[in-house]
């Protein structure tokens, strides 16, 4: 009797311990992946603003994988690193980060294995007021640790 009463303690302390040791691993992947989306957002407030340089682009860059892919079908379907890299350029050049982006405001995200589905806003100054625009949904996938894929759904 003390011995089937011992081992039902041990085999539960031993599925606590297991119970624990996969929660602490689902929070760590999210974590990553979650300081990884966190950084990319920083990093475009940085450049919205008009005082940002190619070196400031080129730190986004970092968070993306080689084979790195944007897609957003709306505004003209898939887009390689390359092209993107071209396209951050050209507005930065262009004078189209002004400054009117101050915030990325986060309503929700979903994590996934490898994966965040986020809702969010930009924060946008008119004149001297603060707007929020529509709320926006996009998709991001990771790969080793870095951005993969990015999917707009706006």
């Amino acid at each position: 009797m003390k011995f089937n009463s011992a081992l039902l303690i041990t085999l539960s302390f031993i599925g606590l311990h297991l119970a624990q040791a996969q929660e602490n691993n689902l929070n760590t992947h999210k974590d990553s992946l979650n300081y990884v989306l966190n950084q990319y957002y920083e990093l475009n407030l940085k450049v919205f603003q008009q005082n940002s340089t190619l070196k400031d682009i080129g730190k986004i860059f970092e968070l993306f994988t080689d084979d790195f892919t944007y897609v957003h079908p709306n505004y003209g379907g898939v887009y390689t690193r390359e092209d993107l890299y071209k396209g951050y350029k050209r507005n930065q050049e262009n004078g189209g980060y002004d400054g009117s982006v101050i915030d990325i405001k986060i309503e929700n995200i979903i994590y996934g294995l490898n994966a965040i589905t986020v809702s969010k806003r930009f924060i946008t100054k008119e004149n001297v007021k603060m707007v929020e625009g529509d709320e926006q949904m996009a998709l991001f996938e990771f790969k080793n640790g870095k951005i993969f894929m990015i999917k707009e759904y706006w």
